[in-house]
């Protein structure tokens, strides 16, 4: 799936519910379906600053594709990098600095989260970004 058709999906899953609290709920069961993230990944260089929790995103790349992995100690905010990873994750390079993330706006997220969660979804976002943009230049070496 293209990452367009991926947050198409995830507009459609958000969708269904009415209610803010129901979302919550989605998001938490997604927390719950996040990979385990290896406890030894958990230092400094993969701690995403300005979030209000810790979160923790690292990313593989093999054959021209990177692979997130992460993990936060909030379980809401675990359901939110757990909704980037299915955007972004297993792409090219290219793919994740160029992607328009534009099913935040339209699931109503950005202004449902407390302003601290909201500068640390950005700052999440910037990290995925960068990792694109730094695997892709390696890419070119």
């Amino acid at each position: 799936m293209t990452i367009k058709e991926v947050q198409d999906q995830i507009i459609e899953d958000f969708s269904m519910f009415d209610q803010w609290l129901d979302k919550y709920e989605y998001i938490i069961d997604l927390a719950k379906e996040l990979a385990p993230y290896d406890d030894n990944n958990k230092v400094p260089a993969n701690l995403i600053s300005g979030c209000q929790s810790r979160v923790w995103i690292d990313a593989d790349f093999k054959d021209g594709i990177v692979t997130f992995m992460a993990d936060s100690d909030a379980i809401i905010t675990k359901g939110i990098v757990s909704l980037l990873l299915k955007v972004l994750s297993n792409r090219t390079p290219q793919e994740i600095m160029t992607a328009d993330l534009f099913f935040i706006e339209k699931i109503g997220l950005r202004e449902n989260l407390s302003p601290t969660r909201a500068n640390g979804l950005v700052s999440m976002i910037k990290q995925m970004k960068t990792y694109g943009l730094a695997y892709d230049a390696k890419s070119k070496l």
